[in-house]
Formats: structure tokens, C-alpha cells, sequence
């Protein structure tokens, strides 16, 4: 597929057809057969051949289940294979393209270093494109000689089932290349949504990620048990599974990181519990490693037993008010609007009840309340948002 933007730089437009994806771990050859899945001509690169050949096995494995469940054909699944080519060598890799997703470990030093590699070997008019999940856009992009061709594509994992992908501009990204990002998320069978500024947490983990410590401070508070609060989060607020079985099956070491990225950028965005560190410390990192908040006995994914008797025991108020006034905080800061913030919670969170629908039957002016008393007791932290100060 082809799109095309008139270039910045040059008087010739930039047609996107050839895409390297840097880096072959879970998420970089998700990305990589989303985009040949699309007719993309895809170069995977990684820095050792047996890191390519793990993950071309693994891409041949996804494509043979999709063959076998019949939902493409075996010629289909062939071509798809033929056009992702792995390579080591950078200059090689990055040759024909006209984008590179960037989808090495969240280490700002190491993006730091592969752009610093990238930005010499890739011709001016290539469009670079990080798959961070905290980590800030413009900093990264302004290492490189093109900030104006640079910007966040947060694809979820796996990129092959979920359809969310966050799009976010740096302070200098054109909005061509915006565009052009839109164009190609659209072009993968993908839905954008765009955080219009470069927030610590950008839309999806400035409201997970929170809320996975603020349930930890509920327990303390009100001594109910991990059931109780994961039955309430969703039988109540609608979500998927449990709060804490949601952290379990992400991992405690990607909710570690994101929480210390994203305080260390603002103070204002998480009140970190001790419990969330004590465990990654201790290598109880969830369902990965057989132990997180509760302990699992092989590594086939178990649910937790929850019911709506026990959602009756925990009062939801302080768990919704922490996840409302982060989302609040994202619209009053202009970096989203409530469409977007629900459509998000909907694809990147399973949310099945629109947040602000269940704001309204706990009552604006409950939630407002329960902050202010948090506030007096717990820190400036838990002080509304003006947004919710309005909408009482």
C-alpha cells in the first residue's frame, strides 16, 4: 500500500511502501507481519541472525495457525512470509525504506544510542517512528537530525491481535508525517488514536498504571482482599478481569519500569505504592514468573476466581476517581478528548462501559468529594482535576 505526503525537505513526495522494523522481540515481529500482512515489504532487523531466526520461526508459527483456522489461505500465508526480510547489517537494512518502526528495549541511553546509528545510515527523507510506551517522544527525537520526522507508534501487545495503536507526536513532528502515521496505522487493519502532546504515560498507561498502585493503597485503606477489589473493577467498572490479574498478566517488571519512567517526567501522575517495586525486586513479576499479586501454578493462563457477591464487599469510589482524574488531567492538558479517551479504554483496556458513563452513576460530585477528603488525608496529589470541578 502506498501513501503519500508532500515531504518537508523535498520538492518530491515520499511514498511509504518498504518499512524496517528494529528490533525482533514479541512486540517488533507483531509489527513486522501486521505490516506484510497489509503488503508492506518489511526488513526486520536485529543485532545477531539467531535472534532473526527465533523470530521469523515465530512469524511462520503465527501465519500457519491463521492458515490452519483458515483465515488466509496457504498461498496467502506464503507471500506474507516472502515479503519480511530479516538483516543484521543497519546500512543494509535500512537501504530501500522510507519508514523505520524502532521497537528496541524501553532503556532511553540504548534508544538514545540506535538512533544516533540509525540517523547515519538512513537517508534524510526516511520517517523514523518509536514503539515506546513511556518513554518521551521529543527528547528521543530531538537526537536525531529530523525531529520533524519523528514520532510515537505505540503498538499493544501482541500487535497481531490488539487492535489499539497510539499515535504521538513530538513537540517538532510535522503534521504531515501524522498523517502519513494515521494512513498506515489505518493501512494495518489498526485503530489510532492520537495523544496530541507528549505526556508521561501518553493516553493508556497515564490510566493503567495509576490505578495498579492507587488499587494497592484501596487494600491498605479498607482491608479488602485482592478478590474483592478485582471482583468490583470488573463486575462494576467494567473491565476484562481484575486490576490486580490485569498487572499478573502484563508484569510486574512492565509496570515497574512505566511507573518509574513516568514519575520521574511528573510527580503529579502516579503515587507510587512500595508493594509495586517490593515485587519486581523480588522477582514476583505475575503470571510469567509464577508468582505476582496471587501465585499460579504452570504457565497456562488461569483466572482468577471472582464473582459479583464479592464486587458487593469493596466500594469502587477511590479506584474510579484516580482513573477519572488522570483522564480529566489528559483533556485539561489538551493532550485528548473524551471520545478519544473512551475509545482507548475500550481497545487498549477491554473496557466495556465507557469510563465517564460510570463516573456519572457514582456521581461527579461523589468522586469530587472522595478526592478532596484523599487530598486533606493523602497529598496534593489527589487533588481534582478542573475539569471535574466543572462538570458537578
Amino acid at each position: 500500500m502506498k501513501y503519500i505526503i508532500k515531504d518537508t525537505d523535498f520538492s518530491k513526495s515520499v511514498t511509504i511502501k518498504n518499512i524496517t522494523v528494529l528490533g525482533s522481540g514479541v512486540m517488533g515481529h507483531g509489527i513486522a507481519q501486521v505490516s506484510a500482512t497489509a503488503g508492506y515489504n518489511v526488513v526486520l532487523r536485529d543485532i545477531k541472525q539467531e535472534f532473526l531466526d527465533k523470530a521469523m520461526e515465530k512469524i511462520k508459527w503465527s501465519l500457519d495457525k491463521l492458515v490452519s483456522k483458515e483465515k488466509i489461505s496457504k498461498e496467502e500465508g506464503n507471500a506474507i512470509f516472502a515479503r519480511i526480510k530479516p538483516i543484521v547489517d543497519l546500512g543494509e537494512a535500512v537501504k530501500d525504506t522510507e519508514l523505520v518502526i524502532e521497537v528496541v528495549p524501553e532503556i532511553m541511553d540504548l534508544k538514545k544510542t540506535v538512533y544516533a546509528e540509525l540517523d547515519k545510515v538512513a537517508a534524510p527523507q526516511v520517517i523514523f517512528a518509536s514503539n515506546t510506551s513511556t518513554l518521551p517522544i521529543t527528547e528521543i527525537a530531538n537526537t536525531t537530525s529530523r525531529p520533524e520526522k519523528f514520532i510515537g507508534i505505540h503498538f499493544f501487545n501482541p500487535p497481531q491481535l490488539m487492535k489499539l495503536v497510539e499515535i504521538i507526536p513530538g513537540e517538532k513532528t510535522a503534521q504531515e508525517i501524522t498523517d502519513l502515521t494515521q494512513d498506515y496505522v489505518k493501512s494495518v487493519n489498526k485503530v489510532a488514536v492520537i495523544c496530541r502532546k507528549d505526556v508521561p504515560g501518553f493516553i493508556i498507561n497515564r490510566l493503567f498504571i495509576p490505578m495498579v498502585h492507587e488499587a494497592c493503597f484501596v487494600k491498605d485503606r479498607t482491608g479488602a482482599t485482592l478478590e474483592e477489589i478485582d471482583s468490583v473493577v470488573k463486575f462494576k467498572l467494567g473491565f476484562p478481569m481484575g486490576i490486580f490479574e490485569l498487572a499478573d498478566f502484563t508484569g510486574m517488571d512492565v509496570i515497574h519500569k512505566a511507573t518509574v519512567e513516568m514519575h520521574l517526567r511528573d510527580k503529579k501522575v502516579i503515587n507510587p505504592h512500595p508493594l509495586v517495586e517490593k515485587m519486581f525486586d523480588e522477582k514476583k513479576l505475575g503470571q510469567k514468573s509464577g508468582e505476582g499479586f496471587y501465585k499460579y501454578s504452570d504457565d497456562k493462563y488461569e483466572r482468577i476466581a471472582l464473582s459479583e457477591e464479592l464486587a458487593q464487599k469493596c466500594n469502587p469510589i477511590q479506584i474510579v476517581a484516580n482513573i477519572l482524574n488522570n483522564a480529566a488531567w489528559l483533556i485539561s492538558n489538551g493532550a485528548s478528548d473524551i471520545e478519544e479517551i473512551e475509545k482507548a479504554a475500550q481497545l487498549g483496556l477491554g473496557l466495556k462501559k465507557p469510563l465517564f458513563e460510570t463516573a456519572k452513576e457514582i456521581g461527579i460530585k461523589n468522586i469530587v468529594d472522595e478526592l478532596n477528603k484523599l487530598a486533606a488525608e493523602h497529598g496534593e496529589f489527589y487533588k481534582p482535576d478542573p475539569l471535574l470541578l466543572s462538570m458537578q
